[in-house]
């Protein structure tokens, strides 16, 4: 696995970038036969230590969030939650019966921003979408840890959009035309 490192407010260190891919080397064992490539961000904010990660595969995206006083501490909080995602969900796809693994899915595109105005639209996000059920796309919802994702209703070959209600149950939209 290619982990590109970027850095916001502190700068990358040699033994930063080789702990980082000491511990990713960590997931690679779920990846037999895949060439993926992850970025991780490291932050820096108000003294706290902050590492986003995120590895696009096929059809889903693995992204994990940690934070504390220390930036290899937060590593290690990253790529233990990364593991927790990728046993959880490898676990959830083949109790599905599917044959498919975690790592024979497109690779999902990254977000163009658009430039910044009061009251107009800042960000402008482009997606390939694939044919998949509601627990497919409430599955990616949770890799991503979103509130909402849009997907193309394997069933109905129509977009439809699942989405996290506050009683932690799932929502689902499904829009008509007129």
């Amino acid at each position: 696995m290619k982990i590109n490192v970027k850095a916001k407010n502190t700068q990358v260190t040699e033994p930063l970038t080789d702990y980082i891919e000491k511990r990713f080397a960590k997931l690679e064992k779920y990846f037999v036969n895949a060439d993926l490539t992850g970025t991780v961000t490291l932050v820096v904010e108000k003294g706290l230590h902050r590492v986003e990660a995120t590895i696009p595969l096929n059809r889903y995206i693995l992204r994990a969030e940690d934070s504390s006083n220390d930036m290899y501490a937060s590593i290690d909080g990253v790529v233990d939650k990364l593991e927790r995602q990728i046993r959880k969900y490898k676990t959830k796809i083949n109790r599905k019966g599917k044959v498919q693994t975690i790592n024979d899915l497109p690779p999902a595109q990254d977000a163009a921003p658009v430039a910044e105005e009061e009251g107009k639209i800042i960000k402008t996000k482009t997606f390939v979408v694939k044919p998949m059920d509601e627990e497919e796309a409430i599955m990616q919802m949770e890799l991503l840890e979103h509130d909402f994702f849009v997907f193309l209703n394997a069933e109905t070959n129509s977009i439809n959009v699942v989405y996290k209600r506050k009683d932690n149950q799932y929502g689902l939209i499904q829009p008509t035309v007129d």
